[in-house]
């Protein structure tokens, strides 16, 4: 069976933002969110619903997860073609993605790839 998609969760000075932000979450909605993640792993073609580049970024790329009225995004971008390096989460309150938390993640996609991350 071919190789998926591997994810992983940036980290930095000891801490995992995206678990953090996770561990926020009321059970079934981080259970949603982990059930989205395992699809983005495991499917050849994921659909958008679930993951998608968003436009005008530096390579950012949106994971999706609704539960009831609950719209949770994490960020991330590609590293080595078969990881994805989520960087941060946020639960959507509005259309338009806030540019602050894109700008977090283009960040810190700047400074793992400074580091030379690329495992």
């Amino acid at each position: 069976m071919a190789m998926g998609r591997i994810i992983k969760f940036y980290r930095e000075d000891g801490k995992c933002p995206v678990t953090e932000f996770l561990d926020t979450l009321p059970s079934k909605t981080a259970q949603k969110v982990l059930w989205v993640l395992k699809l983005i792993e495991q499917l050849e073609r994921v659909p958008s619903q679930f993951f998608k580049k968003l436009e005008d970024t530096d390579e950012i790329w949106e994971v999706r997860a609704d539960y009831g009225r609950d719209a949770i995004r994490l960020l991330g971008f590609w590293s080595d073609g078969s990881f994805i390096v989520l960087t941060n989460g946020f639960q959507k309150k509005s259309k338009k993605t806030p540019t602050t938390e894109i700008s977090l993640a283009e960040n810190r996609r700047r400074k793992y790839r400074g580091r030379g991350n690329h495992e």
